[in-house]
């Protein structure tokens, strides 16, 4: 147990919706290992964003323990969250999220804001994170001058900029065509590969899925690991 990064023990999650409890989960249990590249799948309104928010430290459980290593982030408060979010988690969504008005060097830079760090120190990780994408001469350029692709890749380098244990990813392929799509993936199987980034990326593409070491489906509160049932 001592290499997990994160253990999910009798998590419990619900939301209200007027006078009813809607239970998105109710005694989830889950280990996952530090350099793991996981795929969760399962039908819409299955908890897959919720997991996510829990894992990225965006929501927690109504109750039960969510430990980081060996600390329960479900106990922290706001304030905990935020700083240990900003020092451990990187996310890539769907749809980019990169600020239009901001350059892809500056989109990059915005989670490095929240570091105490120089400003030359701060250009220094933004170059290294877009040479890492291929983006490094496209730093200049906006969001509305890259295509889906290069927008996508902006959005890996803002992830990574800050070195994070954790990426999570939320349909990081459903805006981009088959071509596009494969060159994210092979992109973040080089980062859990290379450098040994834990990866935990919801999808509905089984073909994305293929790129993860270990495919989860998840329905109705309950994990079935894939390729055990297999």
């Amino acid at each position: 147990m001592n290499d997990d990064l994160f253990r999910l023990h009798n998590v419990h999650k619900e939301f209200s919706r007027g006078k009813q409890k809607i239970t998105i989960f109710d005694n989830l249990c889950l280990h996952i290992k530090r350099g793991e590249f996981i795929t969760i799948m399962g039908p819409s309104g299955s908890g897959k964003t919720t997991l996510l928010n829990m894992l990225g430290g965006i929501d927690k459980p109504t109750h039960g323990q969510l430990f980081f290593q060996h600390t329960d982030i479900a106990q922290f408060s706001e304030s905990q969250l935020a700083k240990w979010r900003a020092d451990h988690v990187g996310f890539i969504f769907q749809f980019y999220n990169l600020m239009p008005m901001l350059s892809a060097e500056r989109n990059v830079e915005l989670p490095l804001l929240l570091k105490n760090l120089s400003r030359a120190e701060r250009k220094k990780r933004v170059n290294a994170a877009l040479t890492l994408v291929g983006l490094q001469e496209r730093a200049k350029h906006y969001p509305r001058e890259l295509s889906g692709g290069q927008q996508q890749r902006v959005a890996i380098a803002r992830a990574i900029v800050t070195d994070p244990d954790i990426v999570l990813c939320d349909e990081p392929t459903g805006d981009l065509d088959r071509t596009t799509a494969t060159q994210i993936m092979e992109m973040l199987q080089t980062l859990n590969r290379e450098f040994n980034k834990t990866i935990i990326m919801v999808t509905h593409d089984p073909e994305v899925a293929k790129y993860s070491s270990r495919q989860l489906h998840l329905d109705k509160g309950i994990f079935t690991d894939l390729e055990t049932a297999a």
